[in-house]
């Protein structure tokens, strides 16, 4: 799963490890979602300050390649383990789904790396796990 921090560095970069990241996940794997994780990620990507950059038809485009092929969990455990109450709703979604890994930028969740068996990792660390398209952690 991926946190908003990795997907506006994803929008801002069609070409860098966020954008190539999620594009792996969704072709070897899936991408989890929550409905407050998506809102989440909606909101950040139409922040002002990214709308010089980020036009209306690039933050579609990168919500739909994150959400067309997503995994839609809707969280029922509340988590309170990382420094940043908001990031929780990573941690929860993460758990939820079972996911394998949660792919930030954030701090605040990658100190948390691994929690409770998931690996908290870089955009750049996840591609680098993808051996002989395995994924190896």
């Amino acid at each position: 799963m991926f946190d908003a921090n990795t997907v506006v560095s994803a929008a801002l970069n069609p070409d860098g490890p966020p954008r190539r990241a999620i594009a792996m996940a969704r072709t070897r794997g899936a991408i989890a979602l929550s409905d407050a994780v998506l809102a989440e990620v909606a909101e950040v990507l139409a922040r002002p300050k990214f709308a010089r950059v980020l036009t209306v038809d690039r933050r579609r485009e990168i919500l739909e390649l994150l959400s067309a092929a997503a995994l839609w969990v809707e969280p029922e455990q509340k988590v309170q383990d990382c420094r940043d109450g908001k990031d929780n709703r990573y941690l929860e979604l993460a758990l939820a789904a079972g996911a394998a890994a949660i792919v930030s930028g954030d701090e605040d969740l990658l100190v948390l790396d691994p929690w409770r068996g998931i690996r908290v990792l870089r955009p750049a660390r996840f591609l680098d796990g993808f051996v002989s398209g395995e994924p190896r952690f």
